[in-house]
C-alpha cells in the first residue's frame, strides 16, 4: 500500500481537476480524497503542486511488431502472401522488449492497442497490452480487442499484382470471408457435439467467429469517405461492429459520422501526406468529430509517430481548435473504450489499474516534464530530477 498526496488529479472523468489523495493497494486505486487513516508505516509520496493523470492509452498502433532500429527484418506487422488472414494473432509478433516501449512509457504512455498493419484486407487481431514488460503474456490486458480488416489504398498495393487491385475487389473479398465464416459457423453450431456432422477445423473462419457473434468488433482502415462508408455498409450487411481507424476524411463528413453508432481512432497526424487518400489529413479532424458528438480517440499508428510523442499529437489537436477536456479524454478513456477495457485502465476511479502519470504541468506542452509514471500500482518511472 502506498499513499499519494496533495496531487491535483486530473481523472478524465470530471473536467475539472481537483486536489486529492490517492491510495494504492494490490496494484489498484482503493480509495480517492483526503486520506486520513491508513495502515502505520505506509510509504507516503508528496506531490504538491504537481498534475497526476491517468496512464494514457492509445487505441491503435504496431509498437513492438514493427522493430525499433532493426529496419525490414524487424517488421512483423503485416503478412504478405495472403490477402485474407484473419487467424494471425498481434501477440505472437510482439517484441515485447522493444526500445520503443520504454520510451512510450517514460512519456506517461501505459497501455497499448496493438495489431496487425493494413496489408490484407483481414489481416488478425489486436491486443491491448501495458508497455512495461519483458514477456507478453505478462503485459496483456485483453488479448483480443478486435479484428483488423482494411479498405482503401493499402490491399490493393500489396495484392495488385496477386488478388486485389480496386476497392471493389477489396469489398467483396471482406464480404466472401464474412458469408464463409458465417456458413461455418452455422454448420457448427447445428452440429451440436456430433464430430462427425462438423465442417473441418478451418481457423481463418473459427478466428471470425466472435466478430459475428458480436464478441469482437471489426477494426477498419479507412482513410478516405468513401471507404468510410463502404466500412459501415459492410458492417450493417453482417451486423457485426466496428470501430473507424484514421478516419483522415472524417471532418468532412462528421455530420454523417455523427448518425453512428461507431468509435472512432483518429491519426496519424503529424505526418507528411504521403498517399492519395491522405490529402485531406488536418489536425482540425478530431475536434470537429468531438463537437459533432462523435466518439474520437486520437492515435499515433506507431510507429508512424514515435509512441512517446501521442500526448503531443492531442495538444496539437488543441491548439487546431479541439476542446482541451475532450482531448485529454481521447487520450485516455475514449481509447479505453474503443478497446472494450475501460474497466481497468483510461481514468482515474476507485477499483481500476493504477496507472498513473504526474507531471509538472499540462501534458500537452512540449515543456512539461514527466516526473513519474506508475503502472499496476508500481512506480515504473522517475524524473531524474527529484519530486
Amino acid at each position: 500500500m502506498v499513499c499519494i498526496q496533495n496531487g491535483m488529479i486530473y481523472d478524465a472523468v470530471s473536467r475539472e481537476p481537483y486536489e486529492a489523495d490517492l491510495l494504492v493497494e494490490d496494484g489498484k486505486i482503493k480509495k480517492i480524497g483526503k486520506i486520513h487513516e491508513m495502515p502505520e508505516g505506509t510509504p507516503i509520496i508528496d506531490v504538491k503542486g504537481l498534475r497526476v493523470y491517468p496512464g494514457f492509452v492509445e487505441a491503435h498502433g504496431h509498437i513492438g511488431l514493427d522493430g525499433y532500429g532493426i529496419g525490414y527484418e524487424g517488421q512483423d506487422f503485416n503478412e504478405k502472401n495472403d490477402i485474407i488472414s484473419p487467424q494471425l494473432r498481434g501477440i505472437d509478433g510482439i517484441k515485447a522488449m522493444d526500445p520503443a516501449f520504454d520510451e512510450a512509457m517514460r512519456a506517461g504512455v501505459t497501455c497499448v492497442g496493438v495489431g496487425p498493419g493494413s496489408a490484407n484486407v483481414l489481416g488478425g487481431t489486436f491486443a491491448a497490452i501495458k508497455t512495461v514488460g519483458k514477456r507478453v503474456e505478462n503485459m496483456i490486458v485483453k488479448e483480443a480487442v478486435a479484428m483488423k480488416c482494411a479498405f482503401g489504398e493499402n490491399p490493393k498495393r500489396v495484392y495488385k499484382e496477386k488478388s486485389d487491385s480496386c476497392r471493389m475487389t477489396t469489398a467483396s473479398l471482406l464480404r466472401e470471408a464474412l458469408f464463409q465464416a458465417r456458413e461455418y459457423m452455422e454448420k457448427k453450431e447445428a452440429a451440436g457435439e456430433d464430430i462427425f456432422k462438423r465442417p473441418p477445423y478451418n481457423m481463418k473462419w473459427e478466428a471470425l467467429i466472435p466478430v459475428l457473434k458480436g464478441e469482437m468488433p471489426l477494426k477498419a482502415h479507412a482513410h478516405a469517405a468513401d471507404d468510410i462508408f463502404t466500412a459501415l455498409r459492410i458492417a450493417k450487411e453482417f451486423h457485426v461492429k466496428i470501430t473507424l481507424e484514421h478516419v483522415t476524411e472524417g471532418h468532412l463528413i462528421a455530420d454523417e459520422l455523427a448518425k453512428e453508432d461507431v468509435m472512432m481512432a483518429v491519426g496519424p497526424t503529424l505526418t507528411h501526406a504521403t498517399k492519395f487518400e491522405l490529402r485531406n489529413k488536418s489536425w482540425i479532424t478530431p475536434g470537429i468529430l468531438s463537437a459533432a458528438g462523435c466518439h474520437v480517440s486520437i492515435i499515433t499508428d506507431s510507429p508512424v509517430i514515435p509512441q512517446q510523442y501521442l500526448p503531443l499529437c492531442a495538444g496539437m489537436a488543441v491548439k487546431a481548435g479541439m476542446d482541451p477536456f475532450e482531448a485529454l479524454k481521447a487520450i485516455t478513456i475514449h481509447p479505453a473504450e474503443h478497446l472494450g477495457i475501460q474497466d481497468r485502465v483510461g481514468s482515474i476511479e476507485e477499483g481500476k489499474d493504477a496507472d498513473l502519470v504526474i507531471t509538472d504541468g499540462d501534458p500537452f506542452e512540449v515543456s512539461t516534464e514527466v516526473k513519474m509514471v506508475w503502472v499496476d500500482g508500481k512506480p515504473v518511472f522517475y524524473s531524474e530530477k527529484n519530486l
